[in-house]
């Protein structure tokens, strides 16, 4: 089984000196790639002199983590593909249980590993945790996260796990499932693709794991940090977009409800003061509108999972019951 690694990577030069030299210290069975989003630091100067043996891909344009990836992968040649950020921290022997869960399985077409927060190794990582999953209206939720919080990893979901979404921030693809789907959805541009990529994964009946006996760390926001508005549009948007491609049921109720919900956060961040993040989401909204023909095209084409989701509202088990950890649920 031949395994490819690739970091895409946009004018990040301090984190590949920063987290490269992990990644090529422990997979020594693995090819490296960084796949360039057309930099305009000195990263391929860094990558050339420091890092000669990674492979380097210069795609022409910065078409954010969907495109940049579809670009890229399409100059490597590898049975698994490894998508991982630039600002992880790999651990010794990190590659032999995913190995191993894609050799015992071949309908397993994803994996992802346990992932910890870097600034502190305890606890798990917003981006992914232990494994993701979605309620009825479309909100992702992990083992070990839970909205903004965090578990403590007390070994409590060091079970190997179906799971319905892994993270983007480190994903291992069989990359002849992944040219099956055409890739990520290039309208995502960043944040939540993965997400649509697992749910038309799952739509073809394969596998998604997450596998803790592998373990590695993530900084988190190092790209576009949570205070961002950007990020909160992105997310807004894409969340919206995954929905109505995918959902299973009364899409019209389903969304219906999720507008509610956007209204909800939207006031909240009034009250917060929080005004470029309201407006965010109003911008995320007009987007979706704006692009819900191609949508509805999309979804008569897809296969859907009715039972696609693990609660029915997030929402309400997180803030009124006060469900805050996974094991709750």
């Amino acid at each position: 089984m031949k395994i490819a690694i690739a970091i895409l990577n946009w004018n990040g030069a301090k984190l590949l000196e920063q987290f490269l030299p992990s990644v090529i210290l422990h997979s020594k069975d693995a090819d490296i790639y960084v796949i360039d989003n057309a930099s305009t630091d000195n990263s391929v100067n860094i990558l050339k002199k420091q890092f000669p043996s990674v492979h380097i891909i210069l795609n022409t344009e910065n078409g954010g983590y969907a495109k940049g990836y579809n670009d890229g992968l399409k100059h490597i040649i590898a049975d698994i593909v490894c998508l991982l950020n630039s600002d992880i921290e790999v651990t010794a022997n990190w590659l032999t249980p995913i190995k191993s869960a894609f050799n015992q399985n071949p309908k397993t077409a994803i994996v992802q590993p346990k992932i910890l927060d870097y600034k502190n190794k305890d606890y798990f990582e917003y981006a992914g945790a232990a494994g993701g999953f979605i309620d009825k209206y479309g909100y992702p939720f992990c083992r070990g996260r839970i909205f903004s919080t965090l578990e403590k990893d007390n070994g409590q979901y060091n079970t190997n796990l179906d799971i319905f979404w892994a993270t983007g921030a480190c994903l291992f693809i069989r990359l002849d499932v992944f040219k099956t789907l055409n890739g990520f959805d290039e309208a995502f541009f960043a944040h939540m693709e993965e997400i649509d990529l697992c749910w038309r994964t799952k739509n073809l009946d394969f596998n998604i794991k997450c596998i803790p006996d592998s373990v590695v760390y993530h900084v988190g926001g190092a790209t576009l940090n949570a205070s961002n508005p950007q990020k909160t549009y992105l997310n807004f948007r894409n969340n919206l977009f995954t929905l109505v491609k995918n959902a299973g049921g009364n899409i019209l109720v389903i969304i219906f409800s999720r507008m509610v919900l956007d209204g909800l956060a939207g006031i909240q961040f009034l009250f917060q003061l929080k005004f470029k993040h309201f407006f965010a989401i109003i911008r995320a909204h007009f987007s979706f509108y704006s692009q819900l023909s191609r949508l509805i095209k999309q979804r008569k084409k897809l296969v859907k999972t009715a039972n696609y989701y693990k609660t029915r509202s997030i929402v309400w088990d997180y803030f009124l019951k006060k469900k805050q950890k996974f094991n709750d649920l």
